[in-house]
Order: C-alpha cells, then sequence, then structure tokens
C-alpha cells in the first residue's frame, strides 16, 4: 500500500485533484470529513470539545455551534486547542482506516487529503526515518502530492465556491476577495510546501490540464504502491 498525503492552500483545487485520483482507482480519506464525523453528538472528540469549551458552544439539538467554536478558535486564538482535541482522533481514525484498506488491498494507493497536513504539529510517530520530530507527516506518508495555483486564481475560485452561482453585488465581491487573502496570508505558502513535497501539480488552467498531469502521475503512483513493503 502506498501512502500518499495529498494538500494545498484554499482554492488550490486539491478536492478536485483528488477526485480524480479516485476515477483512477484510488482510495480517498478526506481529513475534514473524518473530523466531522469525530465532532458529533456522542463521539470522544465531541464530549473533549465541549468539556474544554464549555456548554455555550453547543446547539440547542445537541450538535456543535460550528460557528462559534470557529470564533472562540480563531478570534479568541485558541485554536491550537482546539487542534490539540480534534487532529490527534482524525489522525488516528485515518490510520485505522487505511490499515484496513491494505488488508483488502495490498497494493492500494490511499490519498489522505489534508488542507493542514504539513502544519499539523500530530503524527502517527514521534519522528520520522530521520528522526525529525518536527515533520510529523513523514510518519504518516510515503510521499506528498501538492497541488497549486496562482493567488488571484485562489481567490476567484474561493468566491465563486462561495457565491454558488449567485449573482455578486461589487461590494460582496470585494468583501469575499478580501476574506480569502486573510485566509490565504494565514496559510503556509506554496513555496514552502513545495520543498517538502514529492510531486507538485499545477492547478491555475482548466480540468484538463490538470487531468493530464494526474494521468502521468497515477502510474508511478500504482508502481510505488506495488513495490512499498
Amino acid at each position: 500500500m502506498l501512502r500518499v498525503g495529498l494538500t494545498g492552500g484554499l482554492g488550490s483545487g486539491k478536492s478536485t485533484a483528488a477526485r480524480l485520483f479516485v476515477q483512477h482507482g484510488a482510495y480517498l480519506l478526506e481529513a475534514d470529513e473524518i473530523a466531522r464525523d469525530l465532532m458529533q453528538p456522542g463521539e470522544a472528540v465531541y464530549h473533549a470539545i465541549v468539556k474544554h469549551f464549555g456548554p455555550g458552544v453547543v446547539l440547542s439539538d445537541g450538535t456543535l455551534n460550528r460557528a462559534q467554536l470557529a470564533r472562540i478558535a480563531f478570534a479568541d486564538g485558541r485554536v491550537e486547542e482546539l487542534n490539540a482535541i480534534v487532529h490527534p482522533a482524525t489522525i488516528a481514525e485515518q490510520a485505522a482506516i487505511a490499515a484496513e484498506i491494505a488488508e483488502e488491498d495490498p497494493v492500494a494507493v490511499v490519498i489522505v487529503e489534508s488542507a493542514l497536513l504539513f502544519e499539523t504539529k500530530y503524527g502517527a510517530g514521534a519522528a520520522g526515518s530521520s528522526g525529525d520530530t518536527a515533520a510529523p507527516w513523514r510518519t504518516r506518508f510515503d510521499c506528498i502530492v501538492l497541488v497549486t495555483a496562482s493567488e488571484e486564481v485562489k481567490i476567484e475560485r474561493y468566491i465563486q465556491r462561495i457565491a454558488a452561482g449567485a449573482h455578486l453585488t461589487p461590494e460582496r465581491y470585494a468583501d469575499l476577495a478580501a476574506e480569502a487573502r486573510r485566509r490565504l496570508a494565514r496559510q503556509m505558502p506554496d513555496e514552502k510546501k513545495a520543498e517538502m513535497s514529492d510531486f507538485i501539480l499545477s492547478n491555475d488552467g482548466s480540468i484538463e490540464e490538470l487531468e493530464e498531469q494526474i494521468d502521468e502521475l497515477w502510474p508511478v503512483l500504482r508502481f510505488a504502491a506495488a513495490n512499498t513493503p
């Protein structure tokens, strides 16, 4: 089995790339989706969040008030407290699912889509083969695929995703563009991520151009999967 980390910044198109890999036969684990499942009522992560942040993060129906939780995490500077609860459990669940896949398909290509692949402090082991505890992703993945795009393209994709086809006034468009820039400013630059990645997919163009790159990369991943202990 080959464990592939797929990452990219806001609006890079990593989710589109993930879908294209799935079409080739890859198994896809979405970090955000797994985290959402673990944050449902009754789950250990849910209870840990409520205990740590208080009943104010719970809605009347018992589910988490994600808007309030986001305000506490980001506006109040407590995001690392939230990450310390959610990230280890999410990573452990990814590893457990990947192990199940490996039992059924020993030559599987398992792709974990994660926006914070490099940023998280948590990993499956204490250190990678190099002993570098500052790079926990090295214990989790056999290779990293980075999806990149220019800032202008990322901003436009973010705006179109939020708008979902609706007409935007110039004022609303400007507000969304400013929000996208603020979010991008908080993310690790693509240049730094590229230094730590094994493969880079440039996604400034059409989906067909992205698909061509994935078509070329897929046989490389399949060969590696068949030859990874």
